[in-house]
């Protein structure tokens, strides 16, 4: 009965650990732009956000970075890469996968740009119904 206890109680340490606002993106599962509204949702909830990837993913969370400085919504506070050992699936072997993590934190400017752009959003569904109603 210990032993199950104990198992429960490092399940608990490693679900407290496991960080909130991280976002592990991937070539394959979702598009672009869903980890940047991802990410944009993150940075209004936690005020920061940490993007990590690996291998070929890299490029995608540069790119999503990038997006977001650029927009004048995030700032880089910390670019951290590495290499990390992994079982090869087809293989069996290790393989040396390069890992990147980037934690990006909100803008003073964030919140204004995210209600300007709410609003021009409303305004243009507006329209659309404008012009709906006129056909």
């Amino acid at each position: 009965m210990e032993q199950v206890q104990e198992a429960m109680e490092d399940l608990n340490l490693s679900a407290a650990t496991q960080k909130k606002n991280r976002i592990q993106v991937s070539n394959t599962k979702k598009p672009l732009f869903f980890y940047v509204n991802l990410a944009k949702r993150y940075m209004q909830q936690y005020n920061e956000v940490e993007l990590s990837a690996l291998g070929m993913a890299i490029a995608t969370v540069v790119t999503i970075a990038e997006i977001l400085k650029n927009n004048g919504l995030a700032v880089e506070k910390k670019i951290q890469t590495s290499t990390i050992d992994m079982k090869d699936e087809n293989k069996g072997r290790q393989v040396h996968k390069a890992k990147i993590e980037i934690l990006l934190g909100k803008t003073k400017d964030f919140d204004n740009k995210m209600t300007a752009t709410t609003d021009e959003k409303k305004e243009a569904a507006a329209e659309n119904k404008d012009t709906e109603d006129i056909l």
